[in-house]
């Protein structure tokens, strides 16, 4: 046990930074929104994110329906808090009239929806002629929110190909992580894993192989030359509905 102790403090810090990149990149994409913009949070979850729209007037939307345990398959929150939504609907249904929003966000939710062409074309109808899109989704993932996982995620070309479909003019498309990254934070979960699937945690030689390959691991991303167009966390996505400019990352 000591030995596992000290080999997690001691572990490499790769595969760590997929959350708070993702966060620094959301609250600077959305300070590029005007102030007193109208904004429709989008699946809004536990509207952990409302805490970057205080120069917007911030809208939630959910359906409300995840409980923390869903099915009990795969990755589960144990608890959810939904708190008090400005609006409970289906996410491809939302009751407000077309143009009522100048920008919207969705948050790490398409692969929580059986088909994301009516969220796209929905969006596209709630956003004004100009209005901004700012999405994230994983471009790989486990399953998590049982029953309510549906993708494991999507790539730059799904968006390239579908925000144009809805009149949307991508601005940016970027990946966050990278191949060697999201090996590191995979393998950081194995413990857990093997342990629910398995019956038992790695042993002291298992943990060192852990921590040699995690090391390898770090030293790889740190000269990495590109290896996120195999494998990374997720995209970060800022289009407008309309418009001519296209810069892809």
């Amino acid at each position: 046990m000591l030995m596992k102790s000290m080999l997690k403090a001691m572990a490499p810090q790769v595969g760590r930074a997929n959350e708070a990149p993702r966060e620094v990149w959301l609250e600077a994409a959305l300070q590029r929104v005007p102030a007193g913009a109208r904004i429709l949070d989008a699946g809004a979850g536990t509207q952990r994110y409302k805490k970057f729209c205080g120069h917007l007037r911030y809208v939630s939307q959910d359906i409300g329906e995840y409980d923390g345990v869903g099915d009990d398959v795969g990755l589960q929150t144990g608890d959810f808090d939904f708190g008090t939504l400005d609006i409970v609907s289906d996410i491809g249904a939302i009751p407000e009239p077309d143009g009522s929003f100048d920008a919207i966000m969705c948050i790490e939710v398409f692969e929580h929806l059986p088909d994301p062409q009516p969220a796209l074309k929905e969006f596209a109808r709630l956003l004004k002629p100009g209005g901004y899109l700012v999405l994230t989704s994983p471009f790989c993932s486990l399953t998590h929110f049982a029953p309510y996982h549906y993708a494991t995620g999507f790539s730059r070309y799904w968006y390239e190909v579908n925000l144009a479909k809805h009149g949307f003019t991508s601005l940016e498309v970027s990946p966050n992580g990278n191949f060697f990254e999201f090996l590191g934070q995979e393998l950081y979960r194995l413990p857990s894993v093997a342990d629910r699937y398995v019956g038992r945690k790695p042993g002291p030689l298992g943990m060192l192989a852990m921590y040699i390959v995690l090391r390898m691991l770090k030293s790889m991303s740190s000269a990495d030359r590109g290896s996120s167009e195999l494998l990374y966390y997720g995209n970060h996505v800022f289009a407008r509905r309309g418009g001519e400019e296209v810069v892809v990352a």
